[in-house]
C-alpha cells in the first residue's frame, strides 16, 4: 500500500466512522438510562432517511434543510415506542426487551417495504461539489459535512447533558434511577425523552447519510450491526466511547478494503468485536462516562 491510498483511506474512513458514532450514541445513550439493547436503532435510521427523501421529493427540500424534520419526527416516535411498548417492558428480563425491539424493528421494515416498496432510491444535493481535493487527496463532500453535523451534535449533545435540568435528569437516571426519583426526577418521562433523544439521533444520522447511500427499507441493517460493535468497543453506556469506537471502526474498515481482497474487510470490524470480547469485555472506555 502506497502513502496516498494509506491517507485517502484513513480520511474516508474517519468521516464514515463519524457517521457510526453518531448511530452509536443514540443506542449508548438508551442502553444507559433504561439499559435497554434497541436493536430497533437501525429501522429508525431508515425511517429518518425517507424523512429527507420524501421531503426532498415532493418539496425540493436538501436533507441538511430538512434534518430538523427528521430529528423531531424520530423523536416523537421514539418517545411513543417507550410510552407505548418498552415502558410496559421495564423489570422484565433483558433477553425479553431485545426481543421486543427486534420484532419493532421487522415491523417497522415491512411496513416500509408496503408502503415505500423495495425501490432503492436516492438524493442529489445542488450546488455541492461531490468532493475536494487536497494534497491529491480527494475528500467526499457530503461525508465531510456528515462529519462535521456529528461532531457540533456530540458537543452540542455533551452540554446538554451536563448544562441542562432534563441532562442531568437523564445522567441522574442513568446512574441510580432509585435515587434520582428519590430527589424528584420523573422516571418515566426522563426515559421517554432520553429514547427520543436516542431516535432523533438515529434520524439525523439518516438524513446526513441520505446524500452518498442508498435509501431503502432495509438499509438499517447496513448499520446496525456496526453500531453494535462500536458501542461494545467503547463500552455499553460510554457517550465519549461511542463516538471514539465509530471513528476506530471506520478507519479500520476502510483501511480493510484497501489491503484485503474482495468483501474480507467486511469480516474486519467483526474480528475487533470478537477480539474486545474476549480480552476487554467493558470495552475500551470501560463503562459510563459520568
Amino acid at each position: 500500500m502506497n502513502a496516498e491510498l494509506l491517507f485517502q483511506s484513513l480520511i474516508d474512513g474517519i468521516l464514515m466512522g463519524g457517521i457510526y458514532g453518531l448511530v452509536a450514541i443514540g443506542l449508548t445513550l438508551i442502553f444507559g438510562v433504561m439499559k435497554i439493547i434497541n436493536f430497533a436503532q437501525g429501522a429508525l435510521l431508515m425511517l429518518g432517511m425517507y424523512v429527507s427523501y420524501w421531503c426532498f421529493a415532493l418539496f425540493g427540500l436538501s436533507p441538511y434543510l430538512s434534518l430538523p424534520l427528521s430529528a423531531l419526527v424520530l423523536f416523537f416516535i421514539g418517545a411513543g415506542m417507550q410510552r407505548g411498548i418498552l415502558q410496559r417492558m421495564a423489570g422484565a428480563p433483558d433477553h425479553n426487551q431485545l426481543l421486543v425491539t427486534l420484532g419493532i424493528t421487522l415491523f417497522i421494515e415491512n411496513l416500509a417495504l408496503v408502503v415505500f416498496k423495495p425501490d432503492f432510491r436516492s438524493v442529489t444535493v445542488d450546488g455541492i461539489p461531490n468532493s475536494i481535493s487536497f494534497l491529491n487527496l480527494n475528500i467526499h463532500t457530503t461525508k465531510l459535512i456528515a462529519f462535521g453535523f456529528t461532531i457540533v451534535l456530540a458537543i452540542g449533545l455533551f452540554f446538554f447533558l451536563r448544562k441542562t435540568y432534563i441532562g442531568k435528569s437523564i445522567r441522574a437516571t442513568s446512574m441510580n434511577s432509585g435515587g434520582a426519583a428519590l430527589v424528584g426526577v420523573n422516571i418515566k418521562k426522563i426515559n421517554y425523552i432520553a429514547f427520543g433523544i436516542g431516535a432523533a439521533l438515529a434520524g439525523i444520522a439518516g438524513a446526513l447519510i441520505t446524500p452518498f447511500f442508498y435509501t431503502s427499507p432495509s438499509v438499517g441493517s447496513s448499520f446496525i450491526l456496526i453500531a453494535f460493535v462500536v458501542v461494545v468497543l467503547g463500552g455499553l453506556g460510554n457517550f465519549l466511547g461511542a463516538l471514539v469506537g465509530g471513528v476506530l471502526i471506520g478507519v479500520t474498515e476502510a483501511l480493510g478494503g484497501a489491503i484485503l481482497p474482495g468483501s474480507l474487510k467486511e469480516l474486519v470490524p467483526y474480528v475487533i468485536f470478537i477480539l474486545v470480547l474476549l480480552l476487554k469485555p467493558n470495552g475500551l472506555f470501560g463503562g459510563k462516562a459520568r
